[in-house]
């Protein structure tokens, strides 16, 4: 299962138009697009979330439905575990 960091800006800074929705209609992400965790920075103009999901493009018309009020930046991430994995063959000459 392929992990993003979504990272959302809340455009204008209108959080609660944002609140205001996910309150009315919930995260509206479609079967196969899973919602792990999240965290807000205190400013209120940002959200971090972290999605899993083996169709990318579950991910995309997720994020359709919500560009009207968040601007979207996304990386494609993996756990610090699996880095060491990847990268440990690469550690000794």
């Amino acid at each position: 299962m392929a992990r993003y960091m979504v990272i959302e800006h809340f455009r204008g800074g209108d959080v609660v138009s944002v609140y205001r929705r996910f309150r009315a209609q919930g995260r509206m992400a479609a079967e196969g697009l899973k919602y792990v965790s999240s965290w807000v920075d205190e400013s209120f103009t940002s959200c971090y979330q972290l999605m899993e999901t083996d169709d990318r493009s579950l991910l995309e018309d997720w994020m359709h439905r919500w560009a009207d009020l968040i601007a979207f930046e996304v990386h494609a991430v993996v756990t610090s575990r699996e880095a060491v994995q990847r990268i440990s063959p690469q550690l000794d000459p």
